[in-house]
């Protein structure tokens, strides 16, 4: 750690699921109990049924909001045709950040092995807001917390992080003003 100042992020919390509730929603709950213990904010927490168009419409409307820095959603990111939660993503991204679901598959296979071909974790950006996609299991939430989101969310942590580009992240629109 440096000797920078812990900054808090407004987080908001997405479970892509056709059966879970808020009362069996473990993998939420998970990312809930890590941000709030981290220092984070939670900003808002929804279920969205695995339905492309609503989950692309929730994460736009969370990117527009100023109350929300980042979005992390669970569930849907699987092979089936109810998983659709990566297309959805990917329908609201200005730019992708490949390198998360490669880290995420480093991490996921000394615990699950060759099973993490069956993830597609994803993030990206749009609007200045993160939004990371990570599979509905408790242990994938904990695994991409712990080992990846803990660290990129928190502005003590170097050599870089997301929070100290947060700033630029819109500065091409910026350009486009003068």
């Amino acid at each position: 750690m440096s000797d920078r100042e812990f900054i808090p992020v407004k987080i908001a919390v997405l479970t892509v699921s056709d059966t879970r509730t808020l009362d069996v929603d473990k993998s939420g709950n998970t990312l809930v109990k890590r941000l709030e213990a981290a220092g984070h904010i939670l900003a808002d927490r929804a279920i969205i049924r695995d339905e492309r168009d609503q989950v692309a419409d929730k994460l736009r409307a969370w990117v527009a909001d100023e109350g929300v820095d980042v979005v992390i959603s669970t569930g849907g990111t699987g092979l089936t045709g109810r998983d659709v939660t990566v297309e959805a993503h990917r329908d609201v991204y200005e730019k992708e950040i490949e390198a998360f679901g490669t880290l995420f598959t480093m991490i996921s296979f000394p615990k699950i092995g060759t099973s993490v071909t069956q993830s597609r974790a994803c993030a990206g950006v749009a609007g200045g807001t993160y939004l990371f996609a990570l599979p509905g299991s408790p242990g994938a939430c904990k695994d991409g917390w712990d080992d990846i989101l803990v660290h990129q969310l928190d502005y003590r942590k170097g050599p870089c992080n997301f929070v100290e580009i947060m700033p630029r992240l819109e500065e091409h629109k910026q350009r486009r003003k003068s």
